[in-house]
């Protein structure tokens, strides 16, 4: 048994503990047929961000890179009565898709779908002053991570969890000089978050169906 199918074994093992219902085998679906590239989130990886959202307590979320909706109907589902989640995706195409999959899920009148690019919309939200969030999920462009992470920090709260996936790059990040643009992106940030004044950091190394990778968690200090 090669790495890889070890690895898809126990993620399939575990799966017991990752039912997926219609609406989310209907929303990875409708991604697939739409073209859209397959970098959206496993099964046992969107429900660690329920999980998380749902111990954080989080009323309002922020997600940077919605793609299909897959991540996003798992975070909104974690939201408490009266909770909103804001979605940024910079292609007018994911978006529709990610809409059109969220209102068939029930929770389109939870979710707000910003179109354009991130930097630019992240921009305009701390520009009006947006009511802080209580959990941001960054998994958008590796190039501009770092900068997410100090806009998402302006849009934040001391407490706020941030959640930045796919940082390991398959172990590339420890390569100084590698040409891979988003593993620098990934260098930028740690560089962003060592001995950072106002957020606490981790990193962890994970293995699954989507190969060699890990997340970063971070939180707003107090």
């Amino acid at each position: 048994m090669t790495d890889q199918s070890l690895f898809d074994a126990v993620d399939a093992y575990f799966g017991v503990l990752v039912p997926e219902d219609v609406a989310l085998v209907e929303t990875r679906a409708a991604a697939v047929e739409a073209g859209l590239p397959d970098i959206a989130v496993a099964p046992n990886q969107g429900k660690l961000l329920h999980l998380l959202a749902q111990t954080a307590g989080a009323r309002r979320i922020l997600e940077i890179g919605t793609l299909g909706g897959y991540s996003t109907l798992w975070l909104a589902r974690a939201l408490p009565r009266g909770g909103v989640l804001t979605t940024l995706e910079i292609d007018p195409v994911h978006a529709r898709v990610a809409a059109d999959s969220l209102e068939q899920a029930g929770v389109g009148d939870l979710v707000e779908v910003l179109v354009g690019p991130a930097v630019d919309t992240l921009d305009r939200l701390v520009a009006e002053d947006t009511e802080p969030f209580d959990l941001v999920f960054i998994d958008a462009d590796k190039q501009n991570i770092a900068r997410y992470t100090e806009q998402a920090l302006a849009l934040s709260r001391a407490g706020t969890l941030i959640v930045v996936d796919n940082v390991v790059r398959a172990g590339g990040v420890v390569d100084a000089s590698h040409p891979d643009d988003r593993v620098q992106g990934v260098r930028r940030m740690v560089d962003l978050l060592t001995d950072h004044p106002r957020l606490d950091a981790t990193v962890v190394q994970t293995v699954g169906s989507k190969g060699h990778d890990g997340f970063a968690l971070l939180r707003v200090r107090d």
